[in-house]
């Protein structure tokens, strides 16, 4: 026999799921941050000339906590969606982008992969886009949830790819190599 979950059920499944995906999400982001240097306070990157549009510092911690609240949100909405069809692929396809997400900092703040970060931004953009559109058939609210993300991520790639053009030599992947050579 099927029963269905009462609307109070529902509640508190989503308010579960919420209280472990919004900190653990949130964890996540800030110490890959922290592992990676990343933002003001690098040598390296307080040296790149930033572009006209690159925002004030203060900026970034304050959109990537919202960025990572809304994330969680979304993804306890689907988590908490039991039985849904397409439930495994779309939750696969958020730890796909979360991967690459986690990934960023590090290879362009610890790394100083500046081209690498670019195509990793847009890989993200795509794999956002896949998931945004995996969890509005699922749960639209939940996709909803994920469209700040997806335009700030392209507005990263934008700024990442700009970084790059105006610091080629400070790009790891193709700029001048940090190995000093001594013949004696």
């Amino acid at each position: 026999m099927n029963y269905l979950a009462s609307s109070g059920q529902l509640r508190a499944s989503l308010l579960r799921w919420s209280l472990f995906t919004v900190p653990l999400l949130l964890v996540l982001g800030f110490f890959s941050g922290q592992a990676a240097g990343s933002g003001p306070g690098n040598p390296w990157f307080d040296g790149l000339v930033k572009p006209g549009i690159y925002p004030p510092p203060i900026a970034f911690p304050i959109v990537w906590t919202t960025l990572y609240v809304l994330m969680g949100i979304a993804l306890a909405m689907i988590l908490s969606a039991r039985g849904a069809a397409g439930r495994g692929l779309a939750t696969a396809m958020f730890l796909v982008q979360l991967a690459l997400n986690l990934s960023w900092s590090p290879v362009f703040f610890a790394m100083h992969q500046i081209t690498v970060a670019v195509w990793i931004a847009v890989a993200m953009a795509v794999s956002i886009l896949i998931t945004l559109v995996l969890f509005w058939r699922i749960r639209p609210v939940a996709g909803m949830l994920l469209l700040p993300y997806l335009a700030w991520v392209c507005f990263a790639s934008v700024l990442t790819f700009e970084v790059g053009r105006l610091n080629p030599d400070a790009d790891g992947a193709f700029g001048r190599s940090s190995t000093v050579r001594v013949e004696i």
